[in-house]
C-alpha cells in the first residue's frame, strides 16, 4: 500500500521536476559549462577549463562592478523598507485615506522599468525637474549633475529604484500591521505603550516575517538591477554605475567576449544565492528568538 502511494506521488510529481530539469537545471548546466570554453557565441567551443574565471579575477572592471552592485543593494535595502515601514506605520494609524495612500504608493510599479528611467532620465537633467525644484525652494546650492558626477550617479540610479518598489515594502509592513493582535495594541495603549515605545517592544518584533520577506526580495530584485543603470546612465560616468548585470550585457552582446559574460553571470548568480540566503537565514533566526 505505501509503496503504491510512493508511486502515485513519484508520478504526479514527474512533470513538475521534468519542466525544472528542462527550463532551471539544464540552462544553468549550460550555462556553467559554457563559462569554462573559449566560446564566441557560435557554434564553436573549446574547453578551457577555469581560465575565463582567473581573467574575470584579475579584471579590475569586474571587481569595480560588483562592489557597485553590493552597494546598490544595500542602498537600496535600507532605504526602501525604511521608507516602506515608514509609510506603513503612518497608514495604519490613518484609517481613513488607508486605501487612497496605498494604492497610490504602489501607482509606481505599473510603469515599466524602462519607462520609468527614461522619465527619471529628464528630471535629474542638469535643466530637469529636480534641479528646477531645487531652485525654487532656494536650495541652489544643492544643484547638481545627478547622473553625471560620479560620486552621486549611483545614489540617484537607487533612488529611482526605491522610489519605484517603495510601496511593495509599505504594502508587505502594512499586511504584517493589519495582523497585529488588537488585543495587545489596546493594552498597550491602557498601560501608556504609545509611540516610538509600542513601535519599540510590539510593533517592530511582531513584524519580524514582513521584514525578512520585505529584505529577502528587495536584496535579490537590486543586486539583479540591470534596467535603470543601463537607461539612466548605461553604466557611466566612468564607469561609476557599471554593474555586474550590465557588464554581463556589455561582455555578451556588445564586448566580443561571450564566455567571459557568462562568467560573470555565474558570479552574480553565486553572489545572490549566497547574500540572500545569509540574509534570510540570519532574519528567520531572530524570527525565533523573538
Amino acid at each position: 500500500m505505501i509503496h503504491r502511494r510512493r508511486a502515485t506521488m513519484a508520478a504526479f510529481l514527474l512533470p513538475a521536476i521534468a519542466v525544472y530539469a528542462v527550463f532551471m537545471l539544464y540552462p544553468l548546466g549550460r550555462g556553467i559549462y559554457l563559462s569554462m570554453t573559449d566560446s564566441l557565441g557560435g557554434p564553436i567551443a573549446h574547453f578551457v577549463g577555469t581560465e575565463q574565471y582567473r581573467a574575470m579575477a584579475d579584471d579590475p572592471d569586474v571587481t569595480a562592478a560588483l562592489w557597485h552592485t553590493i552597494v546598490y543593494a544595500a542602498v537600496v535595502v535600507i532605504v526602501q523598507n525604511g521608507l516602506g515601514l515608514l509609510f506603513a506605520s503612518m497608514l495604519f494609524r490613518r484609517p481613513q485615506v488607508r486605501k487612497t495612500l496605498s494604492v497610490t504608493l504602489l501607482t509606481p510599479t505599473l510603469v515599466s522599468p524602462v519607462m520609468a528611467a527614461f522619465i527619471w532620465s529628464y528630471l535629474f537633467a542638469p535643466d530637469g525637474g529636480i534641479n528646477a525644484l531645487l531652485g525654487l525652494l532656494g536650495l541652489d546650492s544643492l544643484e547638481h549633475v545627478w547622473l553625471g558626477d560620479t560620486s552621486t550617479a549611483l545614489y540617484a540610479v537607487a533612488a529611482v529604484n526605491i522610489w519605484m518598489f517603495a510601496g511593495y515594502s509599505c504594502a508587505i509592513f502594512l499586511a504584517g500591521y493589519m495582523n497585529l493582535p488588537t488585543e495587545l495594541l489596546d493594552a498597550a495603549a491602557v498601560d501608556g505603550a504609545n509611540g516610538w515605545r509600542r513601535f519599540r517592544s510590539i510593533e517592530w518584533p511582531m513584524l519580524a516575517p514582513a521584514l525578512t520577506v520585505n529584505v529577502t526580495l528587495s536584496l535579490i530584485g537590486s543586486l539583479k538591477v540591470f534596467e535603470f543603470p543601463l537607461v539612466l546612465t548605461n553604466g557611466g560616468p566612468a564607469g561609476s554605475t557599471e554593474t555586474l548585470t550590465t557588464l554581463v550585457y556589455r561582455n555578451v552582446f556588445g564586448g566580443g567576449k561571450f564566455a567571459l559574460g557568462i562568467a560573470i553571470s555565474v558570479l552574480l548568480l553565486v553572489t545572490v544565492v549566497v547574500l540572500s540566503s545569509a540574509t534570510s537565514s540570519l532574519l528567520r533566526l531572530r524570527e525565533r528568538r523573538i
